[in-house]
């Protein structure tokens, strides 16, 4: 069971765009910030990527707890990981962008480079601590 969503926001001024796991479930984020918790290597690995970079600049999520989650040590690496509660990408566009007849192939290109990322937090979110899967 695949999870996140794909985001097209078209306003003047304001085009973007996106998508992750804006407002996972608390079992779900439990589960995000113990992997986290545990090894960052593949999240670090996809966000520091040339193509990830380039599209997205970082890792997005607005709402995190201002220390540390329960039971989460507030010192850890990690910690900015941790303490999020959305995981998502965007990628701005200008409203030039928007009318070009370049815009379609951007919108798919961009969905293509969040295509790694939405891979690992689907794989993550359906299986357990271990690798094992949920279903």
């Amino acid at each position: 069971m695949l999870r996140g969503g794909y985001y097209i926001h078209l306003e003047q001024n304001n085009s973007f765009v996106g998508g992750g796991f804006w407002a996972p479930n608390s079992e779900d984020l439990l589960r995000i910030r113990k992997e986290f918790e545990m090894d960052t290597t593949e999240i670090e690995k996809i966000t520091s990527d040339n193509t990830f970079v380039k599209y997205f600049e970082e890792l997005k999520g607005e709402d995190g707890v201002k220390t540390a989650p329960k039971g989460f040590d507030k010192s850890h690496p990690a910690i900015n990981l941790i303490k999020k509660k959305q995981f998502v990408v965007k990628r701005k566009f200008t409203d030039e962008e928007v009318l070009s007849d370049d815009f379609q192939k951007e919108v798919i290109a961009t969905f293509l480079a969040m295509r790694p990322f939405f891979d690992y937090m689907s794989e993550l979110l359906t299986t357990d601590l271990n690798g094992e899967p949920l279903f």
